[in-house]
């Protein structure tokens, strides 16, 4: 990975400054969405934000970003794995082990086809992993960066590093939950992968957390504004309103 794909200590600040800033608005209610997140980090780089479904979020020249905002308990979702003969998958994984390995092995395809359709796409050498933690309990934001993938070695996972099972279904006051499919990375035991193929297919990713830097110091951390430094509407309303009448 190159230096290019990640950001210098002016580039951090900058993003920092205007994160900070961000939370001093009258309707920040401890969350920071994606959308606002993609487009801080493009302003720093001076990216592109595209906007699409693509696995990338922001490119500038060769280099990619996947940009991930979310509070810290907050599961990340991949996106919908909506995988070709679902269907036959899912039977055949209910009859053997060998067909829920076959089911899981799909799962990581399509995980790694969707990394390395950006890389062709958008003619890129390189993906990075842009991350902002909320952790709203302690009232600060953490930031980090980390290599995914490069052309020359594209896959982000190994499906000889997952084994799978189907949940047992759970019923709340509501509704019955369906089953869905897990998957454990061996090595920790942990869960990295839920599948929820027999519902709308989404694809939750808690395996993201292994991917944080495990000293804290490695993160950048900022704290929230204190109240004082909260603009209220009107304050709001008046600095633009003077950027309307200069």
């Amino acid at each position: 990975m190159t230096s290019a794909a990640f950001s210098d200590s002016r580039q951090i600040h900058l993003m920092e400054r205007a994160l900070v800033n961000y939370m001093r608005l009258p309707f920040f209610s401890g969350s920071i969405p994606g959308a606002v997140m993609e487009s801080l980090f493009a302003y720093a780089r001076n990216g592109k934000v595209l906007n699409t479904y693509d696995f990338v979020d922001v490119i500038d020249g060769q280099t990619g970003w996947q940009v991930k905002s979310t509070k810290e308990k907050t599961p990340v979702t991949w996106k919908r794995a909506k995988l070709p003969d679902a269907e036959e998958l899912i039977a055949r994984s209910l009859e053997s082990e060998d067909g829920l390995q076959i089911l899981g092995d799909a799962i990581i395809d399509f995980c790694n086809e969707h990394a390395i359709a950006s890389i062709e796409k958008y003619e890129l050498d390189a993906i990075a992993y842009v991350r902002l933690v909320v952790f709203p309990e302690e009232k600060r934001v953490g930031y980090f960066e980390r290599q995914l993938c490069t052309r020359s070695s594209p896959r982000i996972f190994h499906k000889e590093n997952f084994a799978w099972q189907w949940s047992q279904p759970k019923r709340t006051q509501k509704k019955e939950q369906l089953e869905s499919l897990i998957g454990t990375h061996t090595d920790s035991g942990k869960k990295w992968f839920a599948w929820h193929g027999k519902g709308e297919n989404q694809l939750h990713f808690s395996g993201e957390q292994a991917w944080w830097p495990q000293a804290p110091q490695r993160m950048h951390s900022f704290r929230f504004p204190a109240g004082d430094m909260r603009l209220n509407w009107q304050e709001l309303l008046a600095t633009l309103a003077n950027r309307d009448n200069p």
